[in-house]
């Protein structure tokens, strides 16, 4: 068994402010995840399961609407 390197740093995992609480995450570039929608519930942030990305509520959040795109990409991503 190799050796464990408790001094090894890992970095934290990305934190993404959001405005709105329901997110689109894809894990981004090339090799992302399949894409999946989160919803925060009553908390002000989620963590996606597959890539642990963090999006959190700002603090100038906007009510729901559902009409707003949580997964904002350009036409040429579709």
């Amino acid at each position: 068994m190799p050796p464990r390197h408790t001094d090894a740093v890992i970095p934290p995992p990305e934190e993404i402010v959001v405005s709105s609480k329901r997110v689109a995450c894809d894990g981004g570039g090339v090799l992302g995840h399949p894409l999946v929608y989160l919803e925060m519930g009553e908390d002000d942030f989620v963590e996606c399961g597959y890539c642990d990305r963090r999006f959190v509520l700002s603090a100038h959040a906007h009510p729901e609407n559902e009409y707003l795109d949580p997964a904002a990409r350009p036409p040429e991503a579709h």
